[in-house]
């Protein structure tokens, strides 16, 4: 069954009975080429075992059995599972788990049908949820080595990016403090059924063993997210209004340790600086 046909995908729709579902950002690949990218670009193989989050009806499932030794993957439409019994009756390493991702305990999933062993993610995320489910994922990074994800173009952007521009702030903080990012692909509206509004890109999460940055967790992600409030202000004007614990003067005394000027922003600051910041005022 070739599931990047739109007439066979249209086909298996209507003999369930299923329509696409806009609010549960269900948009099929068609483009093989895609599906391509995703598993090579991952570095799926014959021994690694695939978390999938939203198969759909199972196009990228089906790309990702072929290649991986295990794929689970988790639906929260309850409606596709008849649909995914057929697309993927061909494969015998594949398992569905009806569920939320976002409600589901992702390290007993992964001791549950993984044995315990660390797993990949692969997946095309639904778009009005990609956040969230992203930071789900980081915070069982423990299970997790990889995540390979199409999202929305304009959120890739938001968190492969360097310090310095309009897109860098506090998605983009979160995952690089927690992994490598790696630009892919990028794929354009026609490559889907029904096609979205918008481009979409394909990055690749190479989870750290440990943060990039050593520093008060808590702390670090508290300035980070004050910083960025109001990021149109310098970043001792943002601070200093989302965290009143700290005054002005302090906010400077610790920036000119580091050699940045008061009159600095927030996306001006990496990583290590944003640590560094942390750490000094975490002894005030």
């Amino acid at each position: 069954m070739d599931l990047t046909n739109p007439t066979v995908i249209r086909a298996v729709m209507q003999k369930h009975g299923k329509q696409f579902a806009k609010s549960l950002g269900q948009n099929f690949l068609t483009d093989a080429g895609v599906l391509d990218a995703i598993v090579e670009g991952s570095g799926i193989g014959a021994q690694t075992d695939v978390l999938e989050i939203g198969p759909g009806i199972g196009v990228l499932t089906a790309r990702l059995c072929r290649s991986a030794r295990r794929v689970v993957a988790v639906e929260l439409d309850e409606k596709l599972l008849p649909v995914l019994d057929e697309t993927l009756a061909e494969f015998r390493n594949v398992e569905i788990v009806q569920g939320d991702i976002l409600k589901t305990d992702i390290g007993a999933l992964v001791q549950e049908h993984f044995g315990g062993n660390m797993v990949q993610v692969a997946a095309n995320l639904p778009y009005y949820i990609t956040s969230p489910i992203l930071m789900r994922l980081i915070e069982a990074r423990e299970w997790i080595s990889s995540i390979t994800v199409m999202v929305q173009k304009e959120v890739a952007e938001r968190i492969a990016a360097p310090p310095g521009g309009k897109d860098y702030g506090v998605l983009s903080v979160a995952v690089q403090y927690y992994g490598s990012v790696e630009l892919l692909t990028e794929v354009p509206p026609e490559s889907f059924l029904p096609p979205p509004k918008v481009s979409s890109a394909v990055i690749r999460i190479h989870l750290l063993p440990q943060p990039s940055v050593r520093t008060d967790e808590t702390l670090f992600f508290k300035i980070v997210k004050a910083s960025f409030a109001q990021r149109r202000k310098t970043l001792v004007n943002s601070l200093s209004a989302g965290m009143s614990c700290y005054g002005k003067d302090v906010i400077r005394a610790a920036l000119e340790q580091i050699g940045l000027p008061e009159t600095v922003r927030a996306e001006r600051l990496s990583l290590e600086e944003f640590a560094k910041l942390t750490n000094l005022l975490g002894n005030n």
